[in-house]
């Protein structure tokens, strides 16, 4: 300032503020209605940028006290992404001390702070240390993001290109499709719905039916009444009246509270987060159904174990839970393992699973893989502004079950405009050389030099070797196939444009053949 005010130099001090800040622990402010009390707002936390939000602040809270939501996706500020233990003094003063400093540092893409760590451990951590992981946080779950080769620090080497851990995140992607690999997922959030009504209410609140027989499991959202999606999730049938709900890390008390808040007073239904007790592997990849057969003795065939069905089987002197679906795009069984069980179980899959190439994979693999093969993550590509018909989800909507859902008459009249202004694309970089820019999100997207939409999220596609995005296009005319494939495409990174290819359905596996094999 002085360099370019000489005069301040010796000006001196005419007025001085000093007063306390509030700072959260994620540097982003808390703003929208209390996940648990209803009617009560909340818009505290500005992290010194109190004064120039106010105006957005005011207006998002004004709308949503008058319409009933904010009237824009405010998912990165919404006070629904904090945990109760977030709340824990010790935590507060360890970790806002770091994200203080941090407000002005550079942000890093997959940055990882480093006070007030090891909150939250799966009963794998400490074998998953030993196997090489360098561990990334989410609401402080301790998650290993990827595996360090023996002789390598399991440390990040950050920048905007290829980080240190990408060739150890090609291996693990490598090992997915061709043999099998090893996610910890006991992050994931997993609530128990239960009572008479229990049907009744995961009916009104999901788009698909979950009217089916104990052993189904359906992928559903939840939405508004708007259409927006409020939640990305699947529900799994145990019994008449006994369902499991299982859903990110990262939307856990915010999915609780929507599912809580559409109990009516006269409905006996019960909901229990099992988060905790529950921990969770997911076996992947196409040796994943010969390993698990060996392990349980059963028959894990299409006839057997349809995709989309869930049953109990013995691995070593456990019985796990285990529910054939993927989110990596491979064949695979997610485990649902008592907690007591879990390292019995986690060690006898690692001993059994050397000779079918088993390998440990972390989540910077499972988003990788994930997006090549076009699944949403909820908070990035799809939120509460967006309907399952605008992100390629209107399969799951079952238009005709008894009663009806949430959001029901405004995806109708969506369904039946002819017009389909905002659409989610895929997209994959014409360059796919060791050079080709990497993408994350917000990425301009360019239809003949026109700015059209920007991308959600973006990785690498090990498995495809592009560099990958997913993202929303809009044209007041309808997004259609004709309007994708009569027009050259470019996405901006860096302040530079790089020739893409659009496409609806994604760049991996498009007709899910491996997933159902």
């Amino acid at each position: 300032a002085i360099e370019r005010m000489p005069l301040l130099e010796t000006a001196g001090i005419a007025l001085f503020f000093n007063g306390p800040e509030s700072f959260t622990p994620d540097d982003r402010y808390y703003l929208g209605e209390a996940p648990f009390l209803k009617d009560m707002f909340v818009a505290c936390g500005f992290n010194s940028i109190g004064i120039q939000s106010s105006g957005g602040a005011g207006k998002v809270l004004a709308d949503w006290l008058k319409d009933g939501h904010p009237g824009m996706d405010v998912g990165d500020v919404d006070v629904r992404r904090t945990h109760p233990f977030q709340s824990n003094k010790k935590y507060l003063h360890d970790r806002t001390v770091e994200s203080l400093g941090l407000l002005y540092a550079m942000h890093w893409p997959y940055y990882q702070v480093e006070t007030a760590r090891g909150v939250r451990r799966s009963p794998f951590h400490d074998r998953l240390k030993d196997m090489g992981a360098c561990f990334g946080e989410v609401n402080g779950w301790e998650r290993p993001n990827w595996f360090a080769p023996k002789g390598v620090a399991p440390v990040y080497e950050y920048s905007f290109g290829r980080q240190n851990w990408f060739e150890y995140a090609d291996a693990e992607a490598k090992a997915l499709r061709d043999k099998v690999a090893l996610f910890d997922q006991t992050s994931f959030a997993k609530f128990m719905v239960q009572g008479r009504d229990a049907l009744k209410v995961l009916n009104q609140v999901s788009v698909n039916n979950v009217d089916v027989e104990p052993g189904r499991l359906v992928y559903t959202q939840w939405c508004n009444e708007r259409g927006g999606i409020e939640a990305d999730l699947t529900v799994t049938r145990l019994a008449e009246d006994e369902f499991m709900v299982v859903t990110g890390a990262a939307p856990q008390i915010r999915d609780m509270a929507w599912l809580k808040r559409h109990i009516g007073e006269d409905d006996f239904c019960t909901t229990t987060d099992i988060t905790s007790g529950l921990p969770m592997l997911s076996v992947m990849g196409p040796n994943s159904r010969a390993l698990l057969e060996k392990l349980s003795g059963e028959d894990l065939s299409n006839e057997a174990h349809p995709f989309g069905r869930s049953r109990e089987l013995e691995i070593g002197y456990a019985r796990v839970r285990a529910s054939r679906i993927t989110y990596v795009g491979e064949l695979g069984w997610e485990l649902y393992i008592p907690a007591e069980f879990a390292a019995h179980v986690f060690d006898t899959i690692v001993e059994a699973g050397a000779p079918y190439g088993l390998m440990p994979a972390g989540m910077h693999t499972m988003n990788n893989c994930r997006l090549e093969k076009g699944y949403r993550h909820f908070g990035h590509d799809i939120a509460d502004e967006d309907t399952p018909i605008e992100a390629g989800l209107g399969f799951t909507i079952a238009w005709d079950k008894p009663g009806g859902f949430i959001g029901r008459d405004a995806l109708l009249k969506q369904k039946e405009s002819n017009i389909r202004p905002k659409r989610m694309i895929a997209l994959a970089l014409t360059d796919d050389s060791d050079t080709s820019p990497l993408m994350y999100h917000e990425e301009p997207i360019y239809r003949n030099g026109e700015r059209v939409g920007s991308t959600t999220s973006g990785v690498w596609g090990h498995r495809v070797e592009k560099s990958l995005a997913l993202g929303y296009v809009h044209n007041t005319d309808g997004v259609t196939k004709d309007w994708l494939d009569a027009a050259t495409w470019e996405v901006e990174i860096a302040w530079k444009r790089y020739p893409a290819k659009v496409q609806f359905q994604p760049f991996y596996d498009p007709k899910s053949e491996r997933i159902k094999v």
